[in-house]
This record gives C-alpha cells, structure tokens and sequence, in this order.
C-alpha cells in the first residue's frame, strides 16, 4: 500500500495548495517521489517524533492540511502525549499515516510492531481512523481524509489480495456472501481467509470488512445475517483489547443484535518467544494458514 499512498498525495497535492508531508526520516525508495512534488512542503522531520508531532499540530493551526508518516508505531506510540495534547484536544486536521500496522514489520520485532495502535488512536477525542482492506482502497481513503476536519490515522499494510470484484471503500463492505457463519475483518488479514486452501470452507463464510472508526451503525444486512442465528467471528490483525471485537460486541449489544456466538481472532502477541516473518506471526496467532483454517472449521463444523 506504501507506493499507492505516495501516488495518492502526489495527486492530491496537484488538486490543492495547503499541503504539507512531513516524515520521520524514514519512507525510503517510497517517497521521493512526494519529496519532490511537493519541494519546501516535504519536510524530514528527523528521528524526534515528539517534535514531529507538535510542528504539525502548529502547521495545521496555520491553516496548512499536515500529513505525518513513518512506521506504525513510532507515528502511533513515541508522540503520543503530543497527539492527544496539541492535535486531538483542539481538533486539528492533522493526518496521521502509520506503515506497517500490526506485525508487518516482521522479523524486526516487537520494537517495529503496532499491535495496539487501533486502540490507542480509537480512545482519542476527535480521532477518526481508516484502515483500507485493498491497494485499491488507498487513493479513496486519501481523498476522505483530505475531506475529514478531523484529526486521522490511516493504517497501512500489504494489501489484500481479493480474487473477486471488491465494492468501492466504505466502513462497511461486504465481500462475498456465503452460507452459514459472518467473519467481519480488519484491513488486509481478510485477504488471508482466501488463502486456506478450502473451498467449502470459504463458501460457508460471509465476509465483511470494516474500515473506519468509530464503528458506523450496523448496516441493515449484516443485521439481518445476523439474526438468522449464524456465528459470528472477528478477524484482525491486532490485540483483542480496543481492537475490532470489542468495538463490535458493544455496538451489538448497543443495538440489541446477538449472534449465535462470537468468535474472536485476534493478534496473541509473541507465544513462543520467537519473531518472524509477519505471515509467520499471522500463523502463529491463528490468523493465516491451517491455523486459520482449523480455527474456522472449529466454528463453522462444529
């Protein structure tokens, strides 16, 4: 999703003269082509988050619409008192771009991980975050943050590999139907469900996928799969604390909606002690592979 960002805000700053892309010194072989675009408005920012953070809350004061990217966690977790303090509590529309979400920095470990960063931003005022599901999805989101007065944080990841027509971005989409149990996923893990090797198996899910919080209403169809008494599952790429499940059981208690259970797979952390490939981590915490496979055949089979 990296190149289809930068693309993306190469675009957009041809449509409009109040941006500023600022970065953390990193984004290499990804953003030159945005450095040179956008001239004295690329700004490297360095290895000093903090500072990062408050230049763009200040630019963004200015009437300029900052964007911040670096790698998930240090965008997400080293300014966070500043997020929360000088862009969240005044309403700033800065927007904030964290690569890698959950383990897809992979062997670099649990430094370079962002398990809980859909959680730390959700629990912020006035913050709006979008999670694109496909490489597709990218320029769309851009454009709606670009939209958003809101202070955003958009998740990236290696995209989806969806071998079916996928609807336009929205917080809700439903990606296929299927026969008996509703999986709702979290950005680019739901491509993983197509990857198990088991037909009748996919053919019994249908799928969903959520791409913004807060959590919109509960769309009048999934709804009414729902109360057809099927399982439910959650499927993300990130701690089960403030992440997609919880979110999901409030807003279904909140609105009166009980499947017939509610399955959550979620990111586990590091259960052997070991780090990895990020498809590694994903087969380790039951998220990819026949660890998926046997975890939803436990559902859906009984």
């Amino acid at each position: 999703m990296r190149d289809e960002f930068a693309q993306a805000m190469i675009a957009l700053f041809r449509e409009r003269g109040d941006l500023v892309f600022v970065t953390g010194d990193v984004g290499y072989m990804a953003l030159e082509g945005i450095a040179e675009t956008y001239g004295e408005r690329f700004i490297n920012a360095g290895i000093a988050e903090q500072n990062m953070m408050s230049l763009a809350a200040g630019l963004a004061r200015e009437g300029h619409l900052t964007w911040v990217y670096s790698m998930a966690p240090f965008v997400a977790f080293r300014p966070y008192e500043q997020i929360r303090t000088d862009v969240c509590l005044h309403r700033l529309p800065v927007k904030l771009v964290g690569n890698g979400g959950g383990y897809g920095y992979g062997i670099m470990g649990a430094t370079h991980h962002a398990l809980e960063d859909v959680g730390a931003m959700r629990v912020l005022p006035n913050m709006r975050l979008y999670v694109p599901l496909t490489a597709t999805d990218v320029g769309q989101v851009v454009n709606l943050m670009a939209q958003d007065p809101l202070p955003n944080y958009l998740r990236l990841n290696t995209a989806a590999r969806i071998p079916a027509e996928v609807p336009p971005f929205a917080p809700w989409r439903r990606i296929k139907r299927g026969r008996t149990t509703v999986v709702v996923g979290l950005g680019p893990v739901v491509g993983n469900l197509y990857e198990m090797g088991d037909e009748d198996l996919l053919d019994d899910l249908e799928i969903w996928s959520v791409g913004t919080f807060p959590l919109d209403e509960l769309p009048a169809d999934f709804i009414a799969s729902i109360e057809e008494e099927r399982p439910l599952v959650t499927i993300e790429e990130h701690y089960l604390s403030c992440g997609l499940a919880e979110a999901l059981s409030y807003r279904l208690m909140r609105q009166g909606v009980y499947p017939r259970s509610f399955t959550s797979l979620h990111a586990k952390g590091y259960p052997s002690g070991r780090y990895g490939s990020q498809r590694w981590h994903q087969e380790e915490s039951g998220l990819a592979g026949q660890a998926l496979r046997s975890e939803l055949e436990r559902v859906v089979r009984g």
